[in-house]
């Protein structure tokens, strides 16, 4: 993404985050650019102060990436499960970084360990159970492969650490076009 298309999905992101929080109805996100009319997958992320407040996405869609991003801030803002009891006010709105990452097809691996920290995620699934980290995931925490498969298997798809190595377990790899800007900056 060059940068005119990341700086209009940045302010789609906010102005959907801004509707959301306070209770308005949504924007009406549209772009002319091809670009950002393809249909695949974007994960929003909202942090205040390094601290996650909201991280919600999707690996596919049907709809055009820039209707997506609207609709992921919107839900980082006022759905993610992990804040019900401690919703974005809008007071908060001006303290928020804003990271949107755009997102390649899954690929599904069977080998795990083949994984590139820092710049391809993970996607876990066996049976009804699954959890995902982000590429910048692997960066933020220093964590080895082992320890970045380990802790997606237990802390985010509810599964045993060493989960990643049962053949029952798919691991599928993507990776990320990930960038970012605090709210009073777009």
């Amino acid at each position: 993404m060059n940068d005119p298309q990341k700086q209009a999905l940045l302010r789609t992101a906010k102005d959907a985050v801004a509707a959301s929080v306070n209770k308005l109805p949504p924007p009406v996100a549209a772009s002319d650019d091809a670009d950002l009319l393809q249909k695949q997958g974007c994960f929003v992320t909202l942090k205040n102060a390094g601290r996650l407040r909201g991280c919600i996405g999707l690996f596919t869609s049907d709809k055009p990436l820039i209707h997506l991003v609207a609709e992921m801030a919107s839900a980082a803002a006022t759905q993610d499960p992990r804040f019900r009891m401690n919703r974005i006010t809008p007071a908060e709105l001006a303290r928020l970084n804003i990271e949107i990452s755009v997102l390649s097809p899954l690929k599904k691996t069977a080998d795990p360990l083949s994984l590139r920290l820092g710049v391809d995620g993970i996607y876990i699934t066996q049976g009804y159970q699954s959890g995902c980290y982000l590429p910048q995931v692997a960066e933020e925490t220093g964590w080895s492969k082992e320890e970045f498969l380990s802790s997606c298997c237990s802390d985010k798809a509810g599964l045993a650490p060493t989960a990643w190595k049962d053949p029952d377990t798919d691991v599928y790899l993507f990776s990320a076009d990930a960038f970012d800007a605090d709210y009073t900056d777009i």
